[in-house]
Order: C-alpha cells, then sequence, then structure tokens
C-alpha cells in the first residue's frame, strides 16, 4: 500500500505518523517490517484512611485484601518498622490477623526491619524480602505489607515490584511525611552509587492505608516533617489550601490531631490527583512539578548523611528556591514573605551549616543537586519555581550567580551568625 503524500504529512494524527515513519524504515531497510502498537493499562489507585487498623473490629484491612478477588484464605507477609516494636504494634498485628484467621493468613511473625533512610543504602534489604516471599510462596495472588515510615516503604516496594515482576503490595504509612506524600505515590527504590532513588520502579501498590493513631508513636520532629509537604503541594497547586494552613499554623505547631488529619487528607488528595492527572505518572518526560524545592533538599540530605530529616531538608530547599524566585522576577516578596514565615511558624529551620561544605576545589557541594536532578530525570533540566502562592513555573535552566545570592541571603537571615 503506497504511503501518503508529504502534502498531507503534516496533517495526520500521531498513529498514522508513527506508521509513515515505520514505512519509511522499511524503504531503506528493504526485506524489513514495523508492528506498532499504542498500549493502555489501566491502574486503580486507592488510598484509606482510618484509626486503629490493626483493632480487631476494624475490617478495613481484610475487606481490601478480600477486595482483590481471589479466594480466602490470603497468604500475608508483613514487613514492620522496628520503632514501631516499642508500642506493641507487632503484637497487635498477630492477633489482628489470629481474629482474621477464616480471611488471613500471617506466614510468619511479622519481619522487623530498621527504619529510617539507612535501610535504602543498601539492596541487601530488598534481598532479605526477596529470599522470605520465595521461602512463604508469597505470589502474585498473596499480598506483601509494610507498616512503616516513608524510607521502609521505597525499599519494601522496591521488592515487591521485583518479585515474581510484581506482587500485591499495601503501604501502611506511620509517619506524616509517607501518609501526606511518599506513602501514597508510585515509586519505589533505594539509593546506589551516593545517589538518592538510583535504583527504582513506578508501580502503584495494590492499596494504601492511613492509620491517623499510628502517628501518636512518632517524636515531635517526625510529625512536623510532614508538614512541609503539604506547604509545598499548597504553593504549587493549591492557593486555597496555602491560606488555610496559614490559618491553623499555630494548631499545626502544637500537632493538634484534627488540624493534622486535615493537612495530611488534603495533601494526599492533591498528590493522588497529580498521579492520575498529569499525563506522566510514571516521569517519562523531564519534569517533576511536585519536586518544588527538592534539587537542593536531596543534595542536603547526602552531604548531612541523612542527619537532616527529608522534611527539614525540603523546607530549607523551598526555603532557597523561593528566594531565588524573587530574586529571578517571578514572585513578588509579599507572597515570599508568607511562604518563609508559615515555614517558620510550624517550626522549621531554614539554613543548615551544611549548605556551605566545599568540595576540595572549593565547589558548594549542594550545587552537584543542580546536576544529579538533571541526569535522575533524564535529559533536560526542569525545575519547578514560583510565580504565585498556588501556581508553579517550570524553569530549564538555574541562574547560577543568583542561586549563590539566594545561598547567601538565606545564610545572612537564618545561619546561627544571623
Amino acid at each position: 500500500m503506497p504511503g501518503p503524500s508529504p502534502g498531507r504529512v503534516n496533517s495526520l494524527n500521531v498513529a498514522e505518523k508513527r506508521l509513515v515513519n515505520c514505512r519509511s524504515a522499511t524503504q531503506i531497510f528493504s526485506g524489513m517490517d514495523c508492528i506498532e502498537r499504542d498500549i493502555t493499562v489501566t491502574w486503580r489507585h486507592q488510598v484509606h484512611f482510618t484509626e486503629g487498623v490493626f483493632d480487631r473490629a476494624n475490617r478495613l484491612l481484610v475487606d481490601t485484601i478480600a477486595d482483590g478477588g481471589d479466594l480466602p484464605p490470603h497468604k500475608v507477609l508483613v514487613v514492620l518498622d522496628e520503632s514501631l516494636t516499642r508500642f506493641g504494634v507487632d503484637k497487635a498485628i498477630e492477633e489482628y490477623f489470629a481474629a482474621h484467621s477464616d480471611t488471613l493468613t500471617l506466614v510468619r511473625a511479622p519481619m522487623v526491619m530498621e527504619g529510617g533512610e539507612r535501610v535504602k543504602n543498601s539492596y541487601f534489604h530488598v534481598s532479605e524480602i526477596h529470599s522470605q516471599l520465595d521461602r512463604y510462596h508469597i505470589d502474585r495472588h498473596n499480598y506483601l505489607i509494610c507498616v512503616g515510615g516513608g524510607a521502609l516503604l521505597d525499599m519494601v516496594g522496591l521488592a515487591s515490584t521485583t518479585a515474581h515482576r510484581g506482587i500485591r503490595h499495601i503501604r501502611i504509612p506511620t509517619t506524616t511525611l509517607s501518609q501526606d506524600d511518599s506513602g501514597v505515590g508510585v515509586k519505589n527504590g533505594v539509593n546506589a552509587f551516593g545517589k538518592k532513588n538510583f535504583i527504582g520502579s513506578f508501580c502503584p501498590p495494590f492499596a494504601v492505608i492511613n492509620d491517623f493513631k499510628l502517628l501518636e508513636t512518632l517524636p515531635e520532629r517526625e510529625k512536623r516533617c510532614g508538614f512541609v509537604e503539604a506547604i509545598k503541594v499548597a504553593c504549587i497547586r493549591d492557593r486555597e489550601f496555602f491560606g488555610e494552613l496559614e490559618q491553623k499554623a499555630e494548631a499545626l505547631a502544637r500537632f493538634e490531631p484534627e488540624a493534622m488529619k486535615r493537612l495530611i487528607h488534603r495533601c494526599a488528595e492533591l498528590h493522588v490527583n497529580h498521579i492520575a492527572t498529569s499525563g506522566d505518572p510514571f516521569e517519562f518526560g523531564s519534569a517533576r512539578p511536585l519536586d518544588f524545592g527538592h534539587w537542593a533538599a536531596h543534595k542536603l540530605e547526602q552531604i548531612s548523611e541523612y542527619k537532616i530529616r527529608h522534611g527539614e531538608a525540603v523546607a530549607i530547599g523551598i526555603a532557597l528556591d523561593v528566594i531565588y524566585s524573587v530574586k529571578k522576577g517571578l514572585l513578588d516578596e509579599a507572597s515570599a514573605e508568607r511562604i518563609i514565615r508559615l515555614l517558620g511558624a510550624v517550626g522549621f529551620d531554614l539554613f543548615a551549616a551544611e549548605l556551605t561544605h566545599t568540595d576540595s576545589d572549593g565547589r558548594l557541594l549542594v550545587l552537584e543537586g543542580l546536576n544529579e536532578f538533571r541526569e535522575h530525570l533524564g535529559g533536560e533540566l526542569t525545575i519547578t519555581l514560583l510565580k504565585e502562592i498556588g501556581s508553579g513555573v517550570e524553569v530549564h535552566e538555574m541562574d547560577l550567580p543568583l542561586v549563590l545570592e539566594s545561598l547567601k541571603a538565606l545564610r545572612a537571615r537564618f545561619g546561627t551568625e544571623a
């Protein structure tokens, strides 16, 4: 069949243009052919909210697993953040499964593992989970549940997507940060070669269950860390939500439960909306709009050897990019002041000595974050900045002299010597 005339090519749809390209290739490589189809996969992403997920009378977990459609009993392997054993969560899990043994089978006592960023610094922990999945014959119709903070969820998620090329995974986030941000996302990963999340995958979990009661186990520092992701997403997506956070800043600083619940629910909703409607949930492009403030934050975490928590680093990264946005003429000073004031009001420090650390040639280490951001996304650098509260803007280059000026301004205002 002859191809379309050159005059028609500009009016062709994408599929037709691809076919033209295939036929062109066939003409060049005689005797070869090209078959191309667009493949659409539909994912269901469900985030539940509850209190006391492991209370025997709470059937949310049982019903969520039963929703998978297979006949009971359902085999389950549970991985648990070791910090939660101090609060008896391991025993509560065993008692819950015993109470629902007609539907659920806990194949072994919860697999207790270290939480925090260190668990992501070695692939060994992924292999540990693989060995247990193999030992207890957990297949695609069974379940791997992770109960813990964002770092543990990232690592266990990677294990779930790589065993049998993907088994059903349920996340039960236990920190503010993981309940409103990382735990409701579709990213899994571990760190390697000195880079955050170098090894990873994209795959929505079977379900996410946010249990507000589990937040009671957190020290104040960990409760606070999740606040910054809500501030971040409000800055770039929801001006009204930003105003609500300003009004509730004092309540959040006191960790009042109702204020925290509202923050978590709305922040999680905005993240899930982005995943479902952005058109690029698995980051095939070169933009990560929800990573506002993160290019410096990721590097700051590494420089501090993760002594600075992710939320604390993002707060500093947001403050830096807000100041830069003003200097670049994108954002007005009044809006920048509102953002910086809100970050401080909920308890974040906005400068860290690690921002001044240099390499052997005297170059600021934090600036390597720009190159690593570009490399991690692949291709063109894309950074989200602000043009107004509630509206982000993507830029493809950063003015290094202005970045240095912004760092200097941040240090002058918030550094210990200020």
